[in-house]
């Protein structure tokens, strides 16, 4: 199994992928169906969307694997196919990226909310162990933990991910911009306090995804390096704040104008950049570009 962080040790920039859920959609993901379900069912464009972050210079893609935890496939009644989604998501990224990328397994959020009573801890943490130990199983290099907002439920997605297997875990959340200017998880939690949170239960890379364009991350990325100077910070931007126009969800931030920030990022500490909501394979590109340039 490899390791991203002898790239980073060597001082390389590492370039993530971009959105998955919205390139599944443009491929004809209905809405109301199970993304995760088109590794069994549609391999070949799960394959693809893959293989195009690949070829726009990505070197680390995800799994198609975010809501593959058995809590979330029960409103699917995909619950007992857990196992079997998450080793085909790892086994379809793994084909994309060869031996010469790395692949991280993503988990994402159960949907629960923990604070209110909604379902146990013990039933958060047997899950994200099954997915985890498949995620390993079907050959990921690592696993990241992603789109986090609950202490609790990051914490034991971490901690479940160390006890089942041998795979370095990154752990990101989801800030909010306040009006006075400070970040915040929805359930509250400042920068610091998530990282703190996400390294004591033993995340190797910390970071965020979503929720900001690329200037809010590089607002975050700073924030966690007054606290950190040595953990490895994964950012996966937004194109931009979304915006509702017609009848549809819009990201206007071009790949020019991402690609535009990423000196901005890695001068603030960033180590992994990437892409979440309403970036593409062509951001993936303009970003892999002005990296490497740099």
């Amino acid at each position: 199994m490899k390791s991203p962080f002898s790239e980073i040790k060597k001082g390389h920039i590492l370039i993530s992928d971009g959105a998955w859920g919205t390139e599944l959609h443009k491929r004809g993901l209905k809405p109301g169906e199970c993304p995760e379900n088109w590794n069994l069912t549609h391999h070949d464009d799960v394959y693809a969307i893959a293989k195009g972050y690949i070829d726009a210079g990505s070197d680390i893609i995800l799994t198609n694997s975010f809501g593959a935890n058995p809590i979330k496939l029960k409103n699917y009644n995909l619950e007992e196919k857990v196992v079997e989604l998450n080793r085909a998501a790892a086994m379809i990224s793994r084909e994309a990226a060869g031996d010469t990328h790395f692949v991280f397994g993503s988990m994402g959020p159960t949907g629960l909310m923990l604070c209110t009573g909604d379902g146990s801890e013990d039933e958060v943490y047997e899950g994200y162990c099954i997915q985890a130990k498949a995620l390993a199983e079907g050959g990921v290099d690592a696993l990241c933990i992603e789109t986090m907002s609950d202490p609790v439920e990051a914490s034991l997605a971490i901690k479940a991910a160390k006890a089942s297997t041998s795979c370095e875990v990154a752990c990101t959340f989801v800030f909010n911009k306040s009006l006075s200017g400070d970040f915040h998880t929805m359930m509250g939690l400042s920068v610091d306090d998530a990282m703190n949170i996400a390294r004591g239960a033993g995340a190797d890379i910390i970071g965020s995804n979503c929720g900001n364009g690329i200037d809010g991350m590089v607002e975050i990325v700073g924030l966690i390096r007054k606290q950190d100077n040595s953990t490895p910070i994964l950012v996966q931007a937004n194109a931009g704040l979304p915006i509702f126009k017609d009848g549809e969800t819009i990201f206007r931030e071009t790949p020019e104008q991402m690609a535009g920030k990423a000196a901005d990022l890695i001068n603030a500490g960033a180590n992994i950049i990437g892409g979440c909501c309403g970036t593409n394979s062509e951001h993936i590109r303009a970003l892999a570009k002005a990296v490497r340039k740099i």
